[in-house]
């Protein structure tokens, strides 16, 4: 565990991983634009906390990009376990510095004053239920407020907008679970390793009838950090909720904000406009 850490901690955003020669084929198909950027402190480390869109794999690295890019600070991504293990992509992904989101290395991460980026809703936020779009699954999750205390870390509340769009849900976990039958759903297998249905992705499609997502604009928002410091090692329940509360209400807020800015953004292209009708 000790070399797995002396390892991560040892990353560090090279040219060869976030370049716009890298990125400039996924920012033509989506085109993002971010706003609140300069919300972003670049005097010390923060904890980056926002909404997980579907399937999770379209925005995430973009986020990151779009904050190294704007203020030179590089946040280490929190990822489920479920990503590590997995042939050419588990190497994929360490090489973009994301890690496995266990405590241990979020507090090792803290400790050497690293930012870091998380998706409280995890895996059951990125498998959307019908009618889920941006919604925040948290369910009683409060770690992360946890970790924010524990090192003083200010957290900024980020929202992320337009990859819901890129696919419509045909069938969700609510769906396939009821087809599997009552005998599968009382297995050790669906409760434990599929999470009680958690771990069910959703069946959707993007253009036409295929899983290629549509190439809708995503929009990208950094709230005004929220200081934890005057809370640091308190870990009173009510204090955990009502800062997980704060950041939830926050992303919320930006979340909505950019929904207002998409209604209102006409500068779509001929292709974007024919292939997001479809």
């Amino acid at each position: 565990m000790q070399s797995q850490i002396k390892e991560i901690l040892a990353f560090t955003p090279s040219d060869n991983r976030y370049t716009d020669k890298r990125f400039r084929p996924m920012e033509a198909y989506f085109s993002p634009k971010s706003y609140g950027t300069e919300n972003i402190p670049q005097d010390r480390p923060v904890l980056f906390v926002g909404n997980h869109t579907i399937y999770g794999v379209l925005d995430p690295m973009m986020i990151v990009r779009s904050i190294y890019k704007s203020r030179g600070v590089f946040p280490r991504s929190l990822a489920d376990h479920m990503h590590f293990g997995v042939p050419l992509w588990t190497p994929y992904i360490k090489s973009m510095g994301i890690v496995d989101g266990t405590r241990d290395i979020c507090r090792a991460l803290m400790e050497d004053r690293q930012s870091v980026l998380v998706f409280p809703g995890g895996a059951r936020e990125v498998f959307k239920r019908k009618g889920e779009s941006y919604k925040l699954v948290w369910k009683e999750r409060t770690g992360f407020v946890k970790m924010a205390l524990e090192h003083g870390y200010d957290i900024v509340p980020f929202a992320s907008v337009g990859p819901d769009h890129a696919y419509s849900v045909v069938l969700d976990a609510n769906d396939i679970s009821k087809g599997l039958g009552a005998r599968f759903r009382n297995s050790r297998f669906y409760k434990k390793t599929l999470r009680n249905g958690d771990m069910i992705p959703p069946i959707a499609r993007g253009i036409g009838l295929t899983a290629i997502p549509r190439p809708e604009r995503f929009y990208f928002s950094f709230g005004k950090p929220i200081a934890t410091a005057h809370l640091q090692n308190k870990h009173q329940v009510d204090d955990l909720f009502s800062v997980r509360e704060q950041v939830a209400n926050a992303i919320n807020e930006q979340v909505g904000e950019l929904l207002d800015i998409r209604k209102q953004d006409t500068d779509k292209g001929l292709l974007r406009k024919l292939l997001t009708a479809l």
